[in-house]
């Protein structure tokens, strides 16, 4: 039993945020019926976003609307209130929550009372201070920064498809994404084997035509599935003519013209930047306790150090590694730890509320599988490296086993199965991006200022 009522507030909607209020649910539905307990979960989005699908969402290969999970369907028991914790002031137990109602009303923000505090905003890119980056960069962290490059990347070819200027084909075909980690390579292995497979249906572009560039800083991509492997994709991605660049930096995109720290230049319309994430900007707007990095100081049983009722999980949340041989080591911030600290801190919140002993997050990592494209991948689990198809189809079952709910199990299999027996679809709708355009138009508004509002295109 509950000892007393208890307000449980939830900030996020992503991995952490979501597992956490599910397992909340799930455990106190006694307490729930009873009004003994209430959840309330605030986020920006009302979906949860599975980020390992958005490279084959970019590619075609799975609908966006499977690669998101509805959060009032899954947390039924629980408030969802889409909004934005701008502050946190845990000392008095309030979080100052926006919502588009307190935009509406006039308010700068609503004060929310809470009990207990599962912080789990994630995290954001890591935009560095880079001449052209903030005009021309496009993200990869989002279902629609994803649904984006792909109707910019077949925007692209139609440009230079429709041109005779060579110096505009030529910058209209060039792609550069900035960032060996799992975001970057598979997005650009998707993608870049979406664009070969279009390529066949204009008269006038090759798949050799395309130039596609990979920049890394260090001296390796892909660290996580070992030096060995991260060698066998630089080979595989070379043998496809991408220009694989390590201990390379890029230094500025101002005016459309990608400069690196090697000297090259590369006039180009499309540079995606997956060069890393840091910590929601939320969390400096706290009174936690946080790292020389800007991350929660949290402990293995996944509460925030030396405060009460305070829990925290995720990119956000510098979790000890109890499974290390080195002291001090930290859980890496990635899907495989966020979906098992869930659990625990989902469960450390019951035996809390109970008066029960908390459980410590041990989890030893087993290995990380990546996708370059249709039937290519690479894969170390367990110690065993696989390359090739099977590390593919290692990729797909995994996260086929690992996506939220079985109705988005089955949609995403049944897309993948008709997409064996299909063609690709090769279509770009970069005019879902500005719905309204052609009827402003037609209305007698303002025609669009740029060609970023271009109703019938995206870039």
């Amino acid at each position: 039993m509950v000892k007393e009522r208890a307000r449980i507030l939830v900030v996020g909607g992503g991995y952490v945020g979501m597992y956490t209020a599910l397992r909340l649910q799930r455990k106190l539905k006694a307490e729930l019926r009873r009004g003994e307990v209430d959840i309330t979960v605030v986020t920006p989005d009302p979906y949860m976003t599975y980020q390992p699908f958005l490279p084959e969402a970019a590619a075609g290969s799975i609908s966006p609307r499977h690669v998101v999970v509805p959060l009032r369907r899954v947390l039924d028991h629980c408030h969802v209130v889409v909004g934005e914790v701008t502050s946190i002031d845990h000392a008095v137990r309030t979080a100052a929550v926006t919502t588009l109602a307190t935009a509406e009303e006039g308010r700068t923000a609503e004060l929310l009372g809470y009990d207990e505090l599962v912080l789990a905003p994630g995290s954001v890119s890591r935009a560095l201070p880079i001449p052209g980056l903030a005009e021309y960069g496009i993200g990869f962290k989002t279902v629609e920064e994803a649904i984006g490059l792909r109707n910019h990347v077949i925007e692209q070819m139609d440009i230079a498809s429709s041109t005779r200027d060579p110096a505009i084909r030529d910058a209209a075909l060039t792609f550069v994404f900035v960032g060996g980690g799992y975001a970057g390579v598979e997005a650009l292995g998707e993608l870049e084997d979406m664009a070969r497979y279009t390529a066949r249906y204009y008269h006038n572009l090759r798949p050799e035509d395309m130039k596609w560039i990979l920049v890394e800083a260090t001296d390796r991509i892909l660290p996580e599935v070992g030096p060995e492997m991260g060698r066998y994709t630089v080979t595989q991605l070379r043998r496809r003519n991408i220009q694989v660049l390590l201990d390379t930096r890029l230094e500025s995109c101002a005016d459309r013209v990608a400069v690196l720290s090697d000297g090259q230049r590369f006039p180009t319309r499309t540079v995606v930047w997956t060069a890393g994430v840091k910590p929601h900007p939320l969390i400096a707007a706290t009174d936690l306790p946080r790292t020389d990095r800007g991350r929660l100081r949290c402990t293995a049983q996944l509460t925030v150090d030396g405060t009460e009722h305070a829990w925290a999980a995720g990119d956000a949340a510098a979790v000890p590694d109890v499974t290390a041989a080195e002291p001090g080591t930290e859980t890496a911030p990635n899907a495989q730890h966020a979906v098992r600290q869930a659990k625990v801190l989902g469960d450390n919140i019951v035996h809390s509320l109970r008066g029960e002993p908390l459980q410590t997050y041990a989890h030893k990592y087993v290995g990380s599988v990546a996708s370059l494209g249709l039937h290519k991948g690479v894969a170390q689990v367990y110690g065993h490296e696989l390359k090739g198809y099977p590390a593919w189809f290692m990729h797909r079952l995994y996260h086929l086993s690992r996506v939220p709910t079985v109705n988005r199990k089955a949609r995403v299999l049944a897309e993948w199965t008709l997409a064996g027996l299909f063609k690709r679809e090769i279509v770009s709708l970069g005019s879902l991006e500005h719905p309204r355009a052609e009827f402003e138009l037609a209305a007698g508004g303002n025609p669009p200022h740029s060609p970023s509002d271009d109703p019938k295109g995206s870039s």
